[in-house]
């Protein structure tokens, strides 16, 4: 289920904003901005530096320099920092940019509520394998303690980062992976409601985000045995191809750790980082038409479509993603901006490839509540045995085509999953137990691998 994707040759990357830095990301190079005064301080710029052979030695590399290290991040194998704009770092070293992981919006009109548990194969919650015993990581703008998940919610502290969500996109996306339906009587359960959510919050109370914010939030579900899978419904543009790309390294180096990943397309254009990483399960949008029939299912158009960057084949596949109701945070953007009169109190309702991914998350967890599976097999269930229509015959726009939960807990688990070690192939082994060895990103073979967003404001997140 997995391919491999060429790396384009070296080139000198821009990053563009307030900071004109010309970016050397395959030497490691950083130049100053033409007309710099010379004596004068080189200004500090925030940075991910990562290197072969582990964070100590980009630690090392960043103080060398002159510069500030902020984090250790060994997921990646590199530390976030401060480092003067003019410095110069061997080349075995890759420097990325900080950026902003943000709403994605894009238009999408309302359309009739989204028949999600019945297009995905189930029955009524309660009556349903529900994903007990697995570990959801919702790394997002938080989670609100809210009815439909009580009992099953803890929150990751992060420093810097308050519990809430202001905004209410974490919240949506969480009550529609493990949301119990209780305030409204089970109409509006999620995909798995007997599946713990843990909050990894990593996003403020407009909705905005960075790439370290984000890979500090990663780094800590990394250090929990217990995560299962990982939801990261948020998106950026990456001026880096995702083998460099510290966040598609972070996902790859869960995903090798035995975490299933998902994450989503986009919302219209070309698919961004972290969804054009082959490693990872990618979902696009499906619009259901309000009935449980497959048949008259098409791919949103809001949806982005592939093939991804390198030419690598995306999405996965589509799920639906299309006028969804979730649980709301109380007091937040989403909830505030709720105009369906359709939606009961505690709800809201939103559309776009955030809550598709969120809906796999679910999915997954239902999965590997029922079967002792690898992230490599749970992509090869769910992409295996999606169903095709007329509609869904793009693969550049479907994938493989609609999920079909049912289908999959029926199927028969792929082979050659191996015992959970750290010598495992990439994606092919179980999660580790707690306390086994969790190498870091240079200790991995990485050369052998085989390779959002609400329409509360008529607008769609990633």
């Amino acid at each position: 289920m997995t391919e491999t994707a060429a790396l384009p040759p070296a080139r000198r990357f821009v990053l563009a904003g307030t900071l004109a830095v010309a970016l050397s990301v395959l030497t490691g190079g950083l130049s100053p901005t033409a007309g710099a005064q010379p004596n004068a301080p080189s200004p500090l710029i925030r940075v991910v530096v990562t290197s072969a052979t582990g964070w100590s030695d980009a630690a090392a590399a960043v103080i060398a320099a002159g510069g500030n290290v902020l984090d250790q991040l060994p997921l990646v194998g590199g530390v976030s920092a401060d480092l003067p704009r003019d410095a110069v770092l061997a080349p075995s070293y890759v420097v990325a940019p900080d950026r902003p992981m943000t709403p994605v919006a894009t238009d999408a009109p309302a359309g009739a509520v989204s028949t999600v548990r019945d297009t995905l194969g189930q029955g009524p919650a309660g009556s349903e394998p529900d994903g007990s015993g697995v570990t959801v990581a919702v790394v997002d703008t938080g989670v609100a303690d809210v009815p439909d998940l009580a009992g099953r919610l803890s929150h990751l502290d992060l420093p810097g980062e308050s519990r809430g969500d202001g905004y209410g996109h974490g919240t949506l996306v969480a009550g529609l992976i493990a949301g119990d339906g209780s305030l409204s009587g089970g109409a509006y359960a999620g995909v798995a409601p007997g599946a713990q959510v843990l909050d990894v919050r990593v996003a403020g109370d407009d909705g905005s985000s960075s790439l370290i914010r984000v890979l500090r939030g990663l780094q800590a579900v990394a250090d929990r045995p217990d995560v299962d899978v990982v939801n990261l419904s948020l998106t950026s543009g990456s001026p880096l191809p995702y083998q460099l790309d510290p966040l598609t390294r972070a996902l790859e180096s869960l995903w090798q750790q035995g975490v299933v990943v998902v994450v989503p397309a986009g919302n219209g254009g070309a698919i961004g980082s972290p969804g054009l990483d082959p490693m990872l399960l990618t979902v696009g949008g499906l619009v259901e038409a309000g009935t449980a029939d497959r048949t008259d299912d098409a791919v949103a158009t809001w949806s982005s479509r592939g093939p991804a960057a390198q030419g690598v084949a995306k999405p996965d596949l589509v799920a639906p993603g299309a006028s969804l109701i979730g649980t709301a945070a109380p007091g937040s953007v989403a909830a505030a901006a709720q105009w369906r009169t359709d939606v009961p109190p505690g709800y809201a309702a939103g559309s776009g490839t955030s809550f598709a991914t969120a809906v796999t998350s679910g999915a997954a967890a239902v999965l590997l509540g029922e079967r002792d599976l690898a992230p490599d097999q749970v992509k090869q269930l769910v992409t295996g045995t999606a169903y095709r229509s007329a509609a869904l015959a793009d693969r550049n726009a479907a994938g493989s085509g609609g999920l079909d939960l049912g289908a999959a807990l029926a199927a028969p688990a792929p082979a050659g999953t191996g015992p959970a070690t750290a010598d495992s192939p990439p994606g092919q082994r179980k999660r580790l137990a707690a306390g086994a060895a969790r190498p870091e990103w240079a200790a991995s073979n990485w050369a052998a691998s085989n390779w959002a967003a609400s329409n509360w404001a008529a607008s769609n997140w990633a």
